[in-house]
């Protein structure tokens, strides 16, 4: 390489940290990141780089865009990096000073660190633009927390079209990680994600004669114990799958057999395939359950992320570069997640690769992602900032 990338990295560690901040101090929900993309288009725009914004915000008026995507180099040839910017509604606990000035919402997720990082690779990659065989665009996506998911419509909307990105990369803390460590793997690395939203209609009655009315919380019961039996049913031993029922609420009382019953949950597998059998045989056993306690099903399965598979060579390049840049024991082979994320969908349509950066500091309590405690060691920020730097040009140069 011809370029330090980890001295540039540690020479902008504070631009970085206080984008980083910045953001933190100034959280938006997903699809209304109105100034958090404002602040982004205006960071790109004093370094000079050519940016425009990707979608427009769930908040109707004409100045509301969000997200905003950057473009460097020229040529035929492109590569895309992405960050998420958006945040959770998710009260903060940390009482740092610089925390959550918007009461209920919080970067819970480390979008904060992502979008600094994207933006100091930025900075870095307009100084060093002379040595960027191609494009690179800068992809700030919006609404990563919510289905549909920013990066579907921001493909659906056909703005990419023009550039064709051979190639997309982008990475993700992980506070279970040693801080600056760089962790993926070729192959599947987080599965899909759909939401199961069932209401079970049934007949109240009172609690002492159960047989005058239809129980929707017992044919509940029946419903989520079979929900388990398809995993064991229909499932390869061998093949990761997860059903989860992870909300109930019915009743208010003790001597009343209510009218309905409401559940929520997940389905989670790396497997197409697997994944639509197993939504067929909920739609059509879910029926037969209720129907033996004359109950009625009120179902919607909500179609969330696909599987997000890293392709072997931009992995290899992975692997490679931080080897390179930060050292030989920089990097370790991912345990696969059963999280989701959306930057699936950008794999679906070219060679792609997602990681984890490591952000544990051993000296601080250790908090997981989505906790309102959760407060990343900021030093990870000077590794991150280098492999996204160098894999924009690597990749043109190398692939």
């Amino acid at each position: 390489m011809n370029i330090n990338f980890l001295d540039l990295a540690k020479d902008n560690f504070e631009y970085c940290k206080s984008i980083r901040r910045a953001i933190h101090q100034n959280p938006e929900l997903s699809f209304n990141e109105i100034e958090t993309s404002k602040l982004i288009a205006s960071e790109l725009t004093n370094l000079g780089i050519k940016n425009f914004f990707a979608l427009k915000s769930s908040i109707e008026e004409p100045e509301n865009n969000i997200g905003v995507i950057g473009v460097l180099g020229v040529g035929e040839r492109t590569v895309a990096l992405r960050a998420d910017i958006d945040a959770l509604p998710i009260a903060e606990s940390t009482s740092l000073e610089f925390s959550s000035r918007n009461q209920g919402v919080m970067h819970a997720c480390g979008h904060d660190m992502h979008t600094a990082m994207l933006l100091t690779a930025a900075k870095i990659l307009k100084e060093n633009e002379k040595e960027i065989n191609g494009r690179i665009l800068l992809i700030f996506q919006p609404a990563e927390e919510m289905l549909p998911g920013g990066a579907k419509l921001i493909l659906d909307s056909k703005i990419l079209d023009g550039h064709k990105p051979e190639a997309f990369f982008g990475q993700h803390i992980n506070p279970e990680l040693q801080s600056g460590k760089i962790v993926t793997k070729s192959g599947p690395l987080m599965a899909s994600t759909d939401e199961i939203h069932l209401t079970i209609h049934g007949k109240s009655t009172h609690a002492a004669q159960p047989h005058l009315g239809a129980d929707p919380i017992l044919a509940s019961a029946n419903i989520i114990q079979s929900l388990q039996n398809l995993l064991t049913k229909f499932k390869n031993p061998l093949e990761p799958a997860v059903i989860s029922v992870t909300a109930i609420n019915s009743g208010n009382t003790t001597n009343i057999i209510p009218d309905s019953a409401k559940m929520m949950g997940t389905i989670r597998t790396y497997n197409q395939e697997l994944r639509e059998l197993l939504k067929e045989k909920i739609n059509s056993n879910i029926i037969d359950i209720a129907k033996q306690y004359d109950c009625t099903v009120e179902n919607n399965i909500l179609e969330g992320y696909p599987p997000l598979i890293n392709n072997t060579e931009t992995t290899e390049l992975v692997q490679d570069v931080t080897k390179q840049i930060l050292g030989e024991n920089s990097y370790e082979i991912a345990e696969p997640k059963m999280w989701a994320e959306d930057f699936a969908y950008y794999s679906q349509i070219a060679p792609s690769t997602f990681w984890f950066l490591g952000v544990k500091n051993e000296d601080k309590p250790i908090f997981p992602l989505h906790n309102p405690n959760l407060n990343p060691d900021e030093n990870a920020l000077i590794q991150g900032t280098a492999i996204m730097s160098a894999i924009g040009i690597e990749y043109l140069n190398r692939i």
